[in-house]
């Protein structure tokens, strides 16, 4: 993993110089291989058993939008985890009446006009069922409302939509649900300590030059809200800085020899630097968080499903949550 930028990289791009790769590339782990075991085997039902605390049942997960890559990397995280994965999912795209595997889960794809339906069908035979839905910006509220309407606790990990309608269709439902962009939960937590700083210490960065550079797959087009939000603390913290400013890596060439991206994570990876200068370039701050892959964002998916299920459970006053509530939870695997 890349631990530190070539000294003063940044500081040659605020002097118009080319920006240099970093010393390092990045090193990922290999991932293991070998088949998931059924959900029902008795080593994921002593796993979900410790994961759940006192809530020993696997309880199943729906996992609207299992035909995408992130919502596939959900529903292996699923059973690995011990829980239940709930053989029916659904896509705009794939013509009903479809199958995929995962694991060893032969998942029925439905069309979206069958939603409600089939969605009704699967609460009678999962009363406790929740869904985790990531399906496509577009569907956000249709979805959502669905769900309150239906009862069905679910953690909407797909981005875009209209956030405050969604937030508004949940606060006037008895749905308990888990709403964030971002479900990886190391990255979270960051962008909570960068907010915290810039809350306690506002202008402690007055003066200072700030660049940001972030990569992602060729198929993003906008810049990386999670840069947004690093950007914005920044800001709090006395930085001035235009968004426009952001620099968007999407070619896969300078991401391979520029950034330093693994060329197997090409197509799924998020790389952000960002490096802050005093005015006189004496002193330096250095900031970076790369992720490959989906693994981590599922694994906070399902532990957010876990929290939910807890909730539930527990019949707790408040419904609508996010990561950071997750997060000071604690117990997450």
């Amino acid at each position: 993993m890349i631990s530190l930028l070539q000294q003063h990289s940044f500081v040659a791009s605020r002097h118009g110089q080319a920006y240099t790769r970093p010393e390092k590339p990045c090193m990922c782990r290999t991932r293991r291989s070998g088949a998931v075991v059924r959900a029902v085997a008795t080593e994921n039902l002593e796993k979900s058993s410790q994961i759940i605390g006192s809530f020993t049942a696997p309880f199943p997960i729906l996992v609207n939008g299992c035909t995408g890559k992130m919502g596939r990397s959900v529903a292996e995280s699923i059973i690995s985890s011990g829980l239940t994965l709930v053989p029916v999912s659904f896509s705009g795209k794939e013509k009903p009446g479809g199958n995929i595997t995962i694991g060893d889960v032969d998942v029925t794809i439905h069309g979206s006009k069958e939603r409600e339906t089939v969605l009704s069908s699967v609460i009678n035979q999962f009363p406790d069922v929740m869904v985790v839905d990531y399906t496509v910006p577009d569907a956000v509220n249709a979805n959502a409302e669905l769900y309150c309407k239906l009862g069905l606790p679910f953690v909407m990990g797909t981005t875009g939509g209209d956030r405050e309608l969604l937030y508004k269709t949940v606060k006037s439902s008895d749905v308990y649900a888990v709403i964030s962009p971002q479900m990886g939960k190391q990255v979270v937590a960051f962008l909570a300590a960068m907010d915290i700083m810039a809350k306690q210490f506002p202008g402690a960065f007055s003066g200072y030059h700030l660049e940001v550079l972030e990569s992602h797959q060729a198929s993003k087009l906008d810049a990386s809200g999670t840069a947004k939000s690093v950007v914005s603390s920044f800001q709090k913290l006395g930085v001035s800085y235009d968004m426009r400013r952001i620099r968007k890596i999407r070619d896969t060439t300078k991401q391979l020899q520029m950034v330093g991206v693994p060329e197997e994570y090409l197509g799924s990876h998020a790389f952000h630097f960002y490096c802050l200068t005093s005015p006189d370039d004496s002193v330096s701050f250095e900031f970076q968080h790369n992720v490959c892959g989906h693994k981590m964002y599922a694994e906070g998916t399902v532990d957010a499903a876990i929290f939910l299920y807890k909730k539930v459970q527990q019949k707790a006053n408040k419904r609508l949550y996010d990561m950071i509530d997750v997060l000071r939870e604690g117990n997450m695997r």
